[in-house]
Parts: C-alpha cells; structure tokens; sequence
C-alpha cells in the first residue's frame, strides 16, 4: 500500500545489498533479472529486490502473478513482501506529510483512491510469502523488521548504526550509546550548518581535528572486541546508536564512517539517520 512503508524496506534491503529498483513495471521483471545474470557471468547470488505499487499500470499489477510464477520456473527464488497499513493511519501519513496519493484524482478523495488501491493490490497480498502490518510501527522498527527477515542467516550478526539528536530524545530501539558531543561541532560553523555529516566539507573539519579519529579509534576498538562475543551469544541483531546535540553533523559522520569500517569486515551492516530521515 502506498505510505505502507515500502521506501523504508526498500532502504534496509539495500544497506543489506540487494540490488534495488523502486517502481519497476511488472513486465519488465524478467529483463531486470536477465540483465543482472548476464552482468554477473551467469551467477545467481546477487540479490534483487523491486518496489512495486500502485504507480505501476492496472495491468502491470494484474500480470504480477503470472510474471512471479514465470521467475519460480526458470529457477529464480522469488519472495514477495507485502507491506499493507490500516486505512486510518495512511489517511493520517498522507495528511501529515501533504503527499499526494497515486491514485488520487480530481474529485477523488483520499478514502477513495485508498479504498481503490486495496482492491487492485488484493490478489497481491492473497499470494504474498509474508504481510507486514505497519500501523504500528515507527520507522526504526520497520527497518529493524525487514532487515533480521532478509539478512542472510551466514551473515550472523546485523549491525544497525543509527544518528540521532539528543534534544530529541534517545532511540528507544538502541542497545548501546555513544556520546559525540564532546567533538567539534560544525553547527557553528555558518557554512557547515546547513549540511550533514554526508557531506564532504563536514567530513574535512571534523577530520582535522585528532580528537575526532582517537574517537572513531578507541570506538572501533571497543565494538571488534564486543560483537564477536554477542554474536557468539546467537545475538542476531544489534543497534548502535550515536548521538550528537542535533543529530545531523558529528553523529551523522561518526556512523558513516563506522558503517564504512565494519562493511569492509562483515555483512549485515545497516545505517539510520533518524534527524536526516
């Protein structure tokens, strides 16, 4: 269902490498997986996943059955996801975030084009391996959902490192908490403000400063001492959480860069950024 979250699955399967395509026509199914065959040399270990909704023609949707069924033969393990939300609650996502419905027309109100979508994506959910309901759920538990369904189980631990703000209040999915405030903080720079710790002028004043790398350092140190033990413990997953005055500089950085160092050692390695998100 539109709003039901599928930008937020979409995300955690790519932070776990899958190969993602948002809104991909039905029809084009086949090609997309041939065309990654044939850029792997034939091998079927890359992992695909395609976000489909009601953006999609009613006959794209209509054939998805057929074009999934299609896959199975010819070898494909295909799972379809279905992520489905209570009326009221995308009436209330859509009121909050002013977004316009697919479906949603001239003289068509929101009930309606919701109502409409569930009739044309019912066969959908009748055939779907798994149904998520995220009413409930905050954006950090969808993730956090998806994410331990899809990691693969020779992957162990997953590791979700996630920014936050302070003056927002502590993650309440985080199992451990790193203070930055005790770093530079580019806020006060007027040039650094507007941006992120994405961003390569923030990466460049906060790596100028050795206290920052002793930080990044000693905070390596502490987590490759400790994850083996929790994985070892069948611990399947686990979320570090960073957080810094606003959430959106020295905390944003700090878990890139950390996420970048444990990516190149091991699977599973997710990323939030809940000020950014």
């Amino acid at each position: 269902m539109s709003g039901g979250g599928k930008t937020v699955a979409l995300r955690a399967l790519e932070d776990l490498e899958f190969y993602c395509v948002d809104n991909l026509p039905a029809s084009l199914l086949p090609r997309l997986v041939n065309a990654v065959l044939e850029d792997r040399g034939g091998r079927r270990m890359m992992r695909i996943a395609v976000g489909v909704d009601a953006r999609n023609r009613e006959h794209d949707i209509e054939i998805m059955p057929s074009v999934l069924s299609e896959l199975a033969e010819a070898g494909v393990q295909v799972h379809l996801l279905f992520l489905d939300c209570r009326d009221e609650v995308l009436i209330k996502r859509y009121s909050e975030t002013r977004r316009r419905h697919p479906l949603a027309m001239r003289n068509v109100s929101l009930a309606d084009a919701i109502a409409a979508e569930r009739k044309l994506l019912r066969p959908l959910m009748g055939i779907a391996e798994k149904v998520i309901d995220s009413s409930q759920l905050n954006v950090h538990q969808l993730r956090r959902l998806v994410a331990t369904d899809y990691a693969r189980a020779t992957e162990g631990l997953t590791v979700m490192f996630q920014s936050f703000a302070f003056k927002r209040g502590l993650p309440l999915d985080a199992d451990f908490v790193f203070d930055a405030r005790c770093l530079p903080n580019p806020h006060w720079q007027p040039k650094l403000r507007p941006l992120s710790g994405k961003d390569a002028p923030v990466r460049e004043f906060l790596e100028a400063d050795p206290l920052v790398a002793e930080y990044v350092d000693d905070t390596v140190r502490w987590l490759e001492a400790w994850l083996p033990r929790f994985e070892a413990d069948d611990r399947s997953y686990v979320t570090i959480s960073i957080g810094c005055t606003g959430g959106r500089h020295r905390s944003v950085y700090l878990v890139e860069r950390l996420a970048e160092h444990f990516r190149a050692r091991r699977q599973g390695v997710l990323t939030f950024h809940r000020e950014l998100e």
